[in-house]
């Protein structure tokens, strides 16, 4: 959905959309496995920065469900997950803020985003309000034993024939050090 500027000048836009799976493309982080449910409203803000400076900043509240699929961070299997999220953003014309140096911003102004071509895109936000609420980590269980270093096997699933016991090349001298330090004693 397009929020043009043109159109929110004449009055606030409301919204209550649901995307479909592959509307909205979140990269290898997350697949959505169900509808995205989003609502709120869109409008403008006018902000005043001189007599005749007035710079239109689109203000966009909101919230928004869905369930995904993330990979688990030790095995890498898919783990059903639902997000939800709330979001009060501010949009501002790209390159209002640009100045002729470099300047420091205030943490007010980082909160800040910029839109192109007098319009701003929702699935855009959504996409960066679904990304920013993944968690950090993902497991699949709390006890999950991940892939096997050597073949790549879910240990979740079958028992590795590998090795275990194969050690780094590089610590033999600290195990023969280990090895003698235990014999003086």
């Amino acid at each position: 959905m397009e929020l043009k500027i043109v159109e929110l000048e004449r009055e606030p836009i409301e919204f209550d959309l649901q995307f479909k799976p592959g509307a909205i493309q979140y990269g290898e982080e997350a697949q959505q496995t169900g509808l995205l449910a989003a609502e709120g409203l869109a409008e403008v803000l006018h902000e005043h920065r001189g007599p005749k400076d007035v710079v239109a900043d689109i203000r966009l509240r909101g919230k928004w469900k869905g369930n995904f699929q993330l990979p688990c961070a030790r095995c890498v299997e898919d783990v059903a997950t639902a997000l939800e999220g709330e979001f009060d953003l501010i949009f501002r014309p790209m390159g209002v803020d640009a100045g002729p140096g470099e300047r420091s911003i205030s943490a007010v102004e980082t909160e800040i985003g910029y839109y192109q071509k007098d319009s701003l895109l929702l699935e855009d936000v959504l996409r960066e309000q679904v990304l920013l609420s993944l968690p950090v980590r993902t497991l699949c269980k709390e006890d999950c034993k991940g892939l096997c270093p050597h073949c790549g096997g879910n240990r979740n699933n079958q028992t590795c024939s590998c090795e275990e016991g194969q050690a780094d090349p590089r610590w033999e001298a600290l195990g023969e050090l280990r090895g003698r330090i235990k014999s003086q004693d």
